[in-house]
């Protein structure tokens, strides 16, 4: 029978290849650099061709090595989903989790939604990541994500998608502001106005535009928020108005601050949100569950 690979040479050539140092490459496995060097070296004399150039202060993976480091990640990937279907198989809300979350979502949603998931599965481990949505899509293709949670309407190629709900719009605008007064706000009484928008990246922008009928709306250019707590306070300051979500406006995002909220008018303009992960990931009861849990908190 031939010798093949182990998973944990594997496992150590793809960190060396990712990181292109020894130690750093040691502690992201919690080897010693020494061992992580011995399994590097046992993988070369297997193979009978060097994976890495060593020197005094760099390492440098041959094309061979990347290669190989390439071809791994897909079967270290595959490991990790047979253990995965073993876990779910015996306790679905048990284990760790690890969950995306964008910003225009994770500070609204997830303190309250929180204690709630400890109570109700206290086996299950959560470990959150906050960050824009590509980037979390990476993140999630790669393995480094069990699933999602973002808002809709984003392209999401072949990842499956449960939709938990509707988050509304309203618009944000200072107190004094010359707006009618009226019981909702329209797309030409925004249009004109001075809008503040999050900076490119974030999926809110597009999808607030797209759900107001505001893509032809006047935008300021000189300010675009890092934030919804940025926006909110920008509006507090006179600096025009903004569209925010519903959800946030629970969260109590402008309370104490010198502003006014007013719904937009239309089919309630809102986003949607969701829960995505692989297709072939062995944990989809994990996330139904999961999101039926976070369904009452929308």
């Amino acid at each position: 029978m031939r010798t093949v690979p182990t998973l944990r040479q594997l496992r150590y050539l793809v960190a060396v290849v990712d990181r292109c140092h020894f130690g750093q490459a040691a502690a992201a496995c919690n080897v010693s650099q020494s061992t992580l060097s011995a399994g590097i070296q046992e993988l070369e004399d297997l193979l009978g061709a060097p994976l890495l150039e060593r020197t005094k202060r760099t390492v440098v993976p041959t094309a061979l090595g990347r290669d190989l480091a390439d071809r791994s990640r897909g079967l270290l990937k595959g490991a990790e989903e047979l253990m995965d279907v073993a876990q779910a198989a015996r306790e679905p809300m048990a284990g760790p989790l690890h969950l995306g979350v964008i910003p225009t979502i994770g500070p609204f949603l997830l303190p309250r939604a929180l204690p709630q998931l400890r109570e109700t599965f206290p086996k299950l481990q959560l470990y959150l990541r906050e960050d824009q949505t590509a980037r979390l899509l990476e993140r999630l293709d790669a393995g480094e994500l069990d699933a999602v949670l973002l808002a809709l309407p984003y392209a999401l190629g072949d990842l499956e998608v449960m939709d938990l709900g509707e988050d509304r719009f309203s618009v944000v605008y200072p107190a004094d502001h010359r707006l009618p007064a009226t019981d909702a706000a329209t797309p030409a009484d925004i249009a004109s106005e001075n809008l503040l928008l999050l900076e490119d990246g974030h999926c809110l922008r597009d999808q607030a535009l797209a759900a107001c009928e505001l893509e032809g709306a006047r935008r300021n250019t000189a300010f675009n928020g890092t934030s919804l707590h940025t926006l909110a306070q920008m509006v507090a300051n006179g600096l025009g108005v903004t569209l925010m979500p519903q959800m946030a406006l629970d969260a109590g995002i402008v309370r104490g601050l010198d502003v006014a909220v007013r719904p937009m008018t239309g089919s309630a303009p809102h986003r949607r949100i969701g829960l995505v992960w692989r297709r072939t990931s062995a944990r989809k009861e994990t996330f139904r569950q999961l999101g039926e849990a976070l369904r009452p908190f929308l």
